[in-house]
């Protein structure tokens, strides 16, 4: 009994500790931080609904305070039924009123935004069209009107629409980058469309945010804004096809026999497997490790170990033929 008596005096510690979290995070991956008017239009959602909710509970406990002490029974008082209000007219339409009045207030840019968000794009001319495919358990970008697809790493222009036409070849998964604006669900046989905008040049973080499989919580990819001549560039680069120097074309060979099935290497190519065009120019390996040799060669070797439940086999290669392997992966950079 002393040792529970005794927990009151972690109640500072713990309020420290909530307090000092809460300072915790990435600005990236916050839906709280937007950097886009679809989070900003999001936002003013969520804190309208969150006012009005403060607000209704802030005069009910108001109300709840006056009627205890202006109505508390005093000294000397007779034990007597105050006077009841069952059947006032007044008084009921007043609180079916105001709760009325209340949603209205919520609904009515609740609807307007909703349909807004959600506008399909995808013939705006003005806006980049981008297919989105979620696989388990890495996503696919391809990009129809410039003819170029990649995965992991979604590059698109600043201050422009991206108009987003999002599926999966699986199972239900769910595309979200929080600072950009909410998730969508992308579903097998099925096609979501919504739009997103970045304002400024940053990498943002995205997540699958359905539970999807054993490696749900790996399902990480990023989303790179660039100045529109900056992503231009980029276009440029990816369908420009990488020089493959001499002594990675051991590694190539060996790539092509076992690999190439399901790994394109090209500017258009999609397969079971992530295209690989550009790799060495990205910054994680199976979007969650350092892009180093050494993750590759745990990614190679036993990708069932960095994420269960993938799709990609344990091809079988020797030390060596990995080795080469690796040298060939480092030399697809986008010149």
């Amino acid at each position: 009994m002393i040792r529970w008596q005794n927990l009151w005096r972690f109640i500072p510690l713990f309020g420290l500790m909530m307090l000092l979290l809460t300072g915790c995070g990435d600005q990236t991956i916050s839906a709280l931080n937007p950097r886009g008017p679809v989070a900003r239009d999001q936002l003013f959602l969520m804190k309208l609904s969150f006012g009005i909710m403060l607000l209704v509970v802030v005069v009910v406990f108001v109300l709840y305070l006056y009627v205890l002490v202006r109505f508390r029974k005093k000294k000397g008082d007779k034990d007597i039924i105050p006077k009841q209000v069952e059947g006032s007219h007044t008084l009921e339409i007043i609180w079916t009123v105001i709760p009325i009045i209340l949603l209205l207030i919520l609904a009515v840019p609740t609807v307007q935004y909703t349909f807004k968000l959600l506008e399909d794009h995808r013939d705006n001319k003005e806006a980049l069209h981008v297919k989105v495919t979620a696989h388990a358990f890495w996503w696919q970008f391809e990009y129809p009107e410039l003819g170029i697809a990649t995965a992991q790493d979604l590059v698109i222009p600043t201050n422009k629409k991206i108009a987003f036409e999002l599926t999966a070849s699986d199972v239900k998964h769910s595309f979200w980058v929080p600072s950009l604006g909410g998730k969508m669900d992308t579903n097998p046989g099925n096609t979501n469309v919504y739009y997103l905008q970045a304002d400024e040049v940053d990498v943002f973080k995205g997540k699958c945010a359905e539970l999807c499989g054993a490696s749900h919580s790996l399902m990480d990819f990023k989303v790179k804004s660039m100045d529109q001549a900056d992503f231009d560039q980029w276009v440029a680069k990816m369908k420009t096809p990488a020089s493959v120097p001499a002594d990675a074309q051991k590694g190539e060979q060996i790539f092509k026999d076992n690999c190439l099935s399901c790994h394109a290497v090209n500017a258009q190519g999609l397969g079971a497997g992530p295209n690989l065009n550009g790799f060495a120019s990205r910054e994680l390996v199976a979007g969650i490790l350092p892009h180093n040799d050494e993750s590759l060669k745990q990614w190679i070797s036993d990708p069932q170990s960095v994420k269960p439940g993938n799709k990609m086999p344990q091809v079988g290669l020797k030390d060596d033929q990995i080795n080469d392997v690796i040298k060939y992966l480092n030399s697809l950079k986008l010149k």
